[in-house]
């Protein structure tokens, strides 16, 4: 280009934003909202992922995470010099240093928290008489000499153990220390004397000089090898009858290590690496997996052998930590995928509509030009210079803002989203302005909707979106969200589903106004014919508005609808798990509640209703004539019994005793199966047994059962034998759950018909004072567990990825809603100068205010019923059709210990679909009557004077 050329391009530019700046700033605030929001998406999946990442490691128990390199001792083969030297501190500092510089990228290790030393691998039997033994078994003791332990522990009693002299395979004597509870547990004081035999000479003698207590208890030093810390009674593996005997480990002085390779115990050198999270990120995940497994068995192994010894092993459980963790994320990202995708067509789509806009109020300038031999190339050149000069500094920062609040994640991800977003719109608003002045023109033909016929190209291109359409659904419904990697194809099924709508519905919305059309003229009135002759008129009926506001409102409903499912499957997997609002239990299941704690908690302020129930496990029940040991009838969710069937075929049922007016209560408050509380009546032979009385074996019980036991049992009697009595049941209905319980092999029986009534859970409904419900179920004197239905469901707090899943869900809620109100508000500012034209000509024709009001509202209120029909249709089927391949599992449950339970599914939420489209509706008639109060204002003589536009 030409100095010439490029001087005479600058103040076309400048006065092109000083005739028009609010145009321009309009622009500029949409691409800056949108960049911002397409370079934000990938730093917070990033964040979240980061966050994920070393939350788990963080959490993870210190034993699995450490990366720990171990050996045996030194050879015998060796000169007894050189067997000493490689167990002192110098060597095994040297190795542990070099060790740690060799882990392979990303993993890094802990430094301040790493450990070496030599250990026992071999318990000793300890045979002091002032040791304790529960069982009349001794304890049998480990003993280690690590670094570090006046970094990590305080002295609390007598002196840190040390060596005043050089230790050898030949001393007898060495110094000690143990924590706090240890010395507690196993009756140790300072002076305390151990004894450990040796393969030559006397004993070992290791004295106790001093009581420690750890600084970071929970730290991998003390708890990854929690026996350093606390010691644990453990049952005899050897013993025919359980006996426990005490096992600890007592710490010796740093360089005590030589003294133990006189012993039997088989020491151990080791190496352990805490590893140090806080420079992971999220997509560091599969690297680190490469590297641990490299470490463990690949050629990481062969270089830590090169340094610490051929015989040296490596052992951790961060591996295990990593493959759940990608197992979250996996799960996790193509339901992202499908928000993400949503919102992004739905931002292409109001790009390209405000394209449309411009490229319309520019259209008559543009002619012009045309008619006086300007070029295509000449003003798409214009134009985009123009355009680039405010969308691009938009676009930056957009990304800039976008950088500031995502604080971490990658760079270039969030570049190219913002990069493709400026893009974008320099393309497609010159390409779209110049290809309308291909040929000039004069004025056309209406652009009536009702009058306008598809040509075959469209219906191609249609039936071939359909196509496409079907088959992501039906990939999403059979394959699901829970394959590994994202199917963009299976992800963008929402938005094939709203594009397919859209296109119908621009296909069927001539049908109505056809139909509408013919009795308003024959009305008296005009305001109805031109209203629907308007609206049939009017491009804001085009597909292109319409697919903008049937995307958002969809991606909106079926970003709502998955925000509502997770807090719906919490408080089912709460409710499941506690019965109710609150639960005292025994913390045995065979321990029964007194009357006297079931009184007292009935009365508690708060306690609507309270239910006891006796529940009994391991009930066995007899396999009747059919019903295999394959039965399906036994579909064993998590926490069901799933008792198998011994020589005689019997299987094992959990047996519930419930009083059938207070359980229908809570049935009913609860939201459980209605419950059918008339077939338990404890009447005639199932009449409640006198104080002290047996139940005979041939008394038949009614029982309500789990449809799996009811299909095994079939309506004939069979006996059982529980411990609240022995006698026959008969199934008189089915449930298919029951309070408190995840299994699906239960019988439900009137307690009052039990030879032993006492309950062993009382479920309560309302809202008691925490505080006094415990100090109630600690008053008796033993020990009750109290749960609570809010406890629990607190249990189900966010992890960093699920809560990072979460508010981008939430987010794109807010964009979809958002962008869904843009569309609205571009679609009508794109026939406001039509609609302030026809305004003023029919107010010279007599049109009063009102009547002008009422026009434009109803002209807009076809295409907004439209929309928000539309949408909310759209969104609906979207959920309905999506559902089965959609588990909200990772994103709600996952992580929890005990909320194992099984697929959760979409389910659509009312208001996520309503109150976006009812907001479109309320949204077109308050911009039509604004613009209607605002034209009445002016006089028509302004817009008759701006000529014939049409």
């Amino acid at each position: 280009m030409s100095d010439g050329m490029r001087a005479a391009s600058a103040p076309w530019i400048r006065t092109r934003l000083r005739t028009a700046p609010g145009a321009a700033v309009a622009l500029a605030v949409l691409v800056l909202v949108t960049a911002f929001l397409s370079a934000a998406f990938p730093r917070a999946v990033d964040a979240y992922e980061t966050k994920g990442l070393r939350h788990d490691i963080r959490l993870a128990d210190a034993g699995r995470s450490a990366v720990e390199v171990s050996r045996p001792q030194p050879g015998l083969e060796l000169p007894r010099e050189q067997r000493e030297a490689g167990v002192r501190t110098p060597e095994l500092k040297r190795i542990g240093g070099v060790l740690g510089g060799a882990l392979p990228e990303p993993l890094r290790a802990d430094m301040p928290s790493v450990a070496y030393g030599l250990r026992t691998m071999k318990p000793v039997l300890a045979t002091e008489p002032w040791l304790p033994r529960p069982d009349a078994v001794p304890p049998k003791l480990s003993y280690a000499a690590q670094t570090g332990l006046k970094e990590h522990a305080r002295l609390v009693k007598g002196a840190w153990p040390t060596t005043p002299d050089a230790v050898t395979s030949g001393s007898r004597a060495v110094r000690g220390a143990v924590t706090e509870e240890t010395a507690a547990a196993l009756n140790m004081k300072v002076g305390s004397t151990l004894r450990l035999p040796t393969a030559v000479g006397g004993p070992l003698t290791v004295t106790i000089t001093g009581i420690l207590a750890p600084r970071d208890p929970g730290g991998s030093y003390w708890s990854a090898d929690p026996l350093v810390r606390t010691p644990s009674l453990i049952p005899d593996p050897e013993s025919p009858f359980p006996q426990n005997y005490w096992t600890g480990t007592v710490l010796l002085a740093e360089d005590a290590g030589p003294a133990l390779l006189a012993t039997a115990t088989e020491p151990s050198l080791f190496w352990r690496f805490p590893p140090d999270p806080s420079a992971l990120t999220g997509p560091d995940g599969a690297r680190l997996t490469s590297a641990i497994a490299s470490l463990e068995s690949g050629p990481g192994l062969l270089k830590v052998r090169a340094i610490a010894g051929d015989t040296a092993a490596v052992l951790t459980g961060l591996g295990h930590i990593m493959e759940a963790n990608a197992r979250m994320r996996d799960a996790i990202s193509p339901v992202i995928a499908v928000a993400a995708l949503g919102i992004g067509s739905v931002a292409a789509v109001v790009l390209v509509m405000t394209g449309a806009l411009i490229a319309a109020r520019r259209k008559a300038e543009l002619a012009l030009m045309r008619s006086r031999g300007g070029s295509l190339r000449g003003i798409g050149g214009r134009l985009l210079a123009e355009t680039a000069v405010t969308v691009l500094p938009a676009s930056a920062l957009g990304l800039l803002l976008a950088v500031l609040a995502v604080g971490e994640g990658r760079w270039w991800p969030s570049a190219l989203a913002a990069a493709g977003v400026g893009l974008l719109v320099c393309i497609a608003l010159p390409l779209r302005t110049t290809l309308q002045h291909i040929r000039p023109t004069l004025h056309g033909a209406r652009e009536d909707m009702v009058s306008a016929r598809p040509s075959r190209r469209r219906t191609v291109a249609e039936l071939t979106l359909l196509v496409l359409a079907v088959g992501a659904v039906t990939a999403l419904r059979r394959r699901g969200t829970s394959g590994s990697g994202t199917d963009l194809l299976v992800s963008g099924a929402p938005v094939l589903v709203a594009l397919i709508a859209a296109l119908v519905l621009v296909r069927l919305y001539p049908l109505p106004l056809r139909l509408a059309a013919r009795p308003m003229a024959r009305l008296r009135g005009a305001i109805g014919f031109l209203s629907l002759a308007r609206a049939g008129r009017s491009s804001a009926g085009g597909a292109l508005p319409l697919l903008a506001l049937l995307l958002a409102l969809a991606t909106a409903a079926f970003g709502g609808s998955v925000i509502a499912g997770i807090g719906d499957a919490r408080d089912d997997a709460a409710l499941t798990a506690v019965g109710a609002d609150a639960r005292v239990s025994g913390r045995s299941e065979r321990a029964t509640l007194p009357d006297e704690l079931v009184r007292t908690v009935r009365g508690l302020d708060g306690v609507r209703n309270a239910a006891p129930l006796r529940i009994e496990f391991g009930v066995t029940m007899p396999e009747t004539a059919g019903s295999g040991p394959d039965d399906s009838g036994t579909d064993a969710g998590p926490g069901a019994d799933t008792g198998g069937g011994d020589a005689a075929g019997a299987r094992a049922t959990t047996m519930v005793g419930v009083d059938p007016a207070s359980y229908t209560r809570l049935a009913r408050t609860t939201g459980l199966p209605d419950f059918p509380s008339g077939l338990l009546k404890a009447t005639g032979p199932s009449a409640p047994l006198p104080e002290g009385a047996k139940s005979g074996p041939e008394r038949v019980l009614p029982v309500i059962a789990s449809p799996a036991v009811a299909a095994r049992l079939g309506k004939e009697q069979h006996a059982v034998d529980t411990l609240s009595g022995n006698f026959k049941v008969q199934v008189v209905g089915t449930v298919e759950r029951v309070a408190s319980l995840a299994s699906t092999n239960f019988l439900i029986v009137n307690s009052a018909s039990l030879e032993e009534r006492a309950p062993t859970t009382l479920l309560l409904t309302g809202a008691p004072d925490p505080g006094k419900l415990r100090a109630a179920a600690d008053g008796n004197g033993e020990e009750f567990v109290v749960q609570l239905r809010s406890e629990e469901r607190a249990r189900y707090v966010n992890t960093p990825m699920q809560a990072g899943a979460g508010r981008i869900y939430l987010a794109a809620v807010a964009a979809g809603a958002g962008y869904a109100l843009l569309a609205v508000l571009l679609s009508l500012l794109q026939t406001a100068p039509e609609r302030k034209t026809l305004l003023a000509r029919l107010r010279t024709m007599g049109l009063t205010t009102g009547q002008g009001r009422r026009l434009l509202a109803f002209e807009a209120t076809p295409q907004a019923l439209l929309a928000a029909g539309g949408g909310l249709l759209t969104g609906w089927a979207t959920i309905v059709l999506l559902s089965p391949g959609i588990d909200l599992v990772p994103l709600a449950l996952a992580g929890v210990a005990g909320s194992d339970t099984g697929p959760v599914t979409l389910r659509a939420d009312l208001w996520s679909l309503a109150l976006p489209a009812a907001g479109v509706v309320a949204l077109a008639a308050a911009v039509a009557g604004v613009q209607a109060w605002w034209a009445s204002r002016r006089g028509s003589i302004t817009e008759l004077r701006a000529g014939d536009s049409r």
